[in-house]
């Protein structure tokens, strides 16, 4: 197949990349830099088309998978970087869009987040759950009605928290917890949808080979509490889990953010199980022990 990737510096874009290439895949990735590979070609993802040379390379496209975006996790809420986590989602999509359609591309892929459900508490939600009301709801929101304006078979990827042994969240968390200065965060209480990013590529290649219409949540069949979360990491590294970080400590210091890692998603990846996909790392504990060996 020949497939276009956007993100594919990312945690996500990288491994995706290269475990499609290793398949013999031949893959287009979508930069906002001068190309210096084959492989790479330009685009300004700011809402407009792509340029006439960067389409051409596209054509022939099977399959588009979007995972541009600015990181929510990066810098703190301020108005302007709430409007550029937005932005950098819905204007990208815009770019990607116009391509699909012109092209007549058959198949996209299009990256989203659970952040969808908003606050769940204990509830477990699904696919057919409705949108949340807070800020991250609604930009899941406007990002699939932007993937939603694609002529193609059009999958809305709601991917939670990625555990990989280097980067994102739990990337952060290692080396605190290497120190000893490790613990719960807020009351512990709060539910943490994650999904191991071996289990994250092998969900997208799934979907790849498997047309699943729609919203598809990318999350572990069994969601855990910071609490469990942060004991697992400390039990995997052989250290205490002894410094909790208080809830208005955490309001502190990362803002708006705040709201996310003290709030609580339990999401269940109905589509995907429904569909015959079984995870390698379903559960809390041996998984990350594997990510940490």
């Amino acid at each position: 197949m020949k497939i276009a990737v956007t993100g594919s510096s990312g945690l996500i874009g990288s491994a995706l990349v290269k475990r499609l290439t290793k398949q013999g895949h031949q893959v287009i990735r979508l930069v906002r830099r001068s190309p210096i590979a084959e492989d790479e070609i330009r685009w300004t993802p700011d809402g407009s088309p792509l340029p006439p040379e960067s389409l051409s390379s596209l054509s022939g496209t099977d399959a588009v998978i979007h995972l541009a975006g600015a990181g929510v996790g990066d810098k703190r809420w301020s108005a302007a970087y709430k409007n550029e986590i937005l932005k950098s989602r819905t204007e990208s999509t815009a770019t990607i869009v116009s391509a699909i359609n012109e092209l007549e591309i058959p198949r996209f892929l299009s990256a989203s987040a659970i952040g969808w459900y908003g606050e769940t508490g204990n509830r477990e939600v699904t696919e057919e759950d409705r949108a949340g009301d807070d800020f991250l709801a609604d930009v899941c929101r406007q990002w699939e009605e932007s993937a939603g304006q694609a002529s193609s078979a059009t999958t809305f990827m709601r991917t939670g928290l990625v555990f990989a042994a280097k980067g994102g969240a739990l990337g952060r968390m290692v080396p605190l917890f290497k120190a000893g200065l490790g613990g719960k965060l807020g009351d512990g209480n709060q539910w943490w949808s994650w999904i191991s990013l071996n289990d994250e590529i092998r969900a997208i290649d799934f979907l790849l080979n498997n047309e699943l219409p729609g919203p598809v949540n990318l999350t572990s069949p069994f969601p855990s509490t910071n609490s469990e979360v942060t004991a697992a990491l400390a039990r995997a590294l052989h250290r205490p889990a002894l410094f909790p970080a208080p809830a208005f400590a955490l309001k502190v210091a990362l803002g708006g953010f705040s709201t996310e890692v003290l709030g609580s998603k339990r999401v269940a990846p109905t589509a995907l199980l429904q569909a015959g996909f079984t995870f390698e790392n379903p559960h809390i504990g041996p998984a990350l022990e594997e990510l940490v060996d």
